[in-house]
């Protein structure tokens, strides 16, 4: 059992659309209605950090955070 919950956020402001977070873990990044990204999910599934910590690194405008 993991010792703490891993939460992720995409910045509004900051999200051009690449749309990297949701090819890397669609799982819990999903597409407005304009191609930005957003979260699906308020914590991380268990086996899912390493898809997040990826689409983290492949942001080009760093708009993803992790908490």
């Amino acid at each position: 059992e993991r010792e703490w919950l891993m939460k992720v956020a995409v910045d509004p402001d900051l999200c051009q659309g690449h749309a990297r977070c949701w090819e890397i873990c669609p799982e819990v990044f999903s597409l407005d209605d304009v191609g930005h990204g957003t979260v699906t999910v308020d914590v991380v599934p268990v086996g899912l950090e390493a898809e997040v910590a990826k689409a983290v690194s492949n942001c080009p405008e760093r708009a993803i955070t992790v908490s």
